[in-house]
C-alpha cells in the first residue's frame, strides 16, 4: 500500500479548512484516510497550521510521500525530510 501525506477538503463554500493526513494513493481526496497529522486554516492572516512533527516524521520514514502543497507546508513549518 502506498501511503501519501495529502490535504483534505473541510469548511464551506468560500471558506475552506484543510487537514492534514496520512491516505493510501488510491482512496478519493476527502474520503477515508489512515491517520489524521495536522490542520491547516488558509483563512487567517498568517495561514494558521498546527502539525503532530513526531507522526509526520513516523510516516515520512516508513516512505509516505507528501504532496506538492504539504511539502511547501513542511518546509516552512521546518519539519521533516524536506
Amino acid at each position: 500500500m502506498a501511503v501519501k501525506i495529502r490535504l483534505t477538503r473541510k469548511g464551506t463554500k468560500k471558506k475552506p479548512f484543510y487537514r492534514i493526513v496520512a491516505a493510501d494513493i488510491e482512496c478519493p481526496r476527502d474520503g477515508r484516510f489512515l491517520e489524521l497529522l495536522g490542520t491547516y486554516n488558509p483563512m487567517v492572516d498568517p495561514a494558521a497550521v498546527t502539525l503532530k512533527t513526531d507522526r509526520i516524521n513516523y510516516w515520512l520514514g516508513e516512505g509516505a510521500k507528501p504532496s506538492t502543497t504539504v511539502k511547501s507546508i513542511l518546509k516552512k513549518e521546518g519539519v521533516g525530510k524536506n
